[in-house]
């Protein structure tokens, strides 16, 4: 498989033949103290291994199921706490942005945007996040072929903008369920630009618990690994230290039945780090 072209966020490089990254974190912030305390337990176990890391946690979860689910901080407020975790803990930070609006202040603070799956395909926000001159992650849409990517490709480079990383997170396969063809993986990388595999998204069963998203948590690795061996340049994962517990409001937490336990973490990246010397690559 051709190599990717390298894409710098903050200190980390992704792709270009490197090992793969980890781009990781909660997924809406809850506090500044819980942001703080699962960024420095993630940058230890990542640089024991010796993994390239990126924080990822939304200040606004702004697809909620429900009107009534926990969203995160807002912009304002989620920005100044992942400001913080940059200053503080040393990492890159990343997050989602939703509209053309928030794309100004987000750059300020981030080292990379994310435009949501189900947002892919919005124009204006595409070259919006181009237009900033960070890297972007672009989530293909649940409802997009692997090759339908291209678009969202070529809009990003009218901007000028060749930082750029394709995410494959599932795609829609009957009622609230999603199924990963790992056929997309080596679909999107023909492009020359880095590809992750989010491998908790792809477990999520959107929707399925009425007002809120399933998933099957227990998959996570298998994912992970299969994509690993099929050549990705960087895992995205969700994870929490608790991710089962609700919210002091007594809500669930966003994607929790999807996100990965912070315990499991270690082994995974270990056997992670295993396939890729399998492969040659170190």
């Amino acid at each position: 498989m051709s190599l990717s072209r390298e894409v710098a966020i903050g200190p980390v490089r992704i792709g270009g033949g490197r090992p793969v990254a980890l781009i990781g974190g909660p997924c809406a912030i809850e506090d500044e103290a819980h942001a703080l305390m699962l960024a420095e337990r993630l940058v230890r176990i990542t640089s024991d291994l010796g993994i390239p890391f990126v924080y990822k946690s939304s200040y606004d979860k702004a697809n909620r199921s429900a009107i009534a689910s926990y969203r995160g901080p807002g912009l304002r407020g989620g920005l100044r706490i992942l400001e913080k975790v940059k200053a503080s803990v040393g990492c890159p930070v990343l997050s989602d942005v939703h509209a053309v609006s928030e794309v100004g202040p987000a750059a300020e603070v981030l080292d990379a945007l994310q435009v949501p799956a189900f947002l892919c395909r919005q124009t204006d926000l595409v070259v919006a996040c181009g237009n900033s001159g960070k890297p972007v992650n672009v989530k293909k849409g649940q409802f997009l072929a692997p090759l339908d990517m291209r678009n969202v490709v070529e809009k990003l480079l009218s901007t000028g903008n060749p930082a750029i990383l394709l995410t494959e997170r599932g795609t829609s396969f009957g009622y609230n369920n999603l199924i990963v063809d790992f056929r997309s993986l080596q679909d999107m990388r023909q492009w020359g630009y880095p590809v992750v595999f989010d491998a908790t998204h792809s477990v999520q069963r959107p929707g399925g618990k009425g007002d809120r998203s399933g998933g099957e948590r227990k998959y996570v690795p298998a994912l992970a690994r299969a994509a690993v061996a099929a050549g990705i340049d960087a895992l995205f994962m969700e994870i929490h230290e608790d991710p089962d517990r609700r919210m002091p409001d007594g809500q669930p937490l966003s994607d929790g039945p999807s996100m990965l336990k912070l315990d499991d973490l270690p082994k995974l990246l270990g056997e992670v780090q295993a396939i890729q010397a399998a492969l040659g690559v170190s």
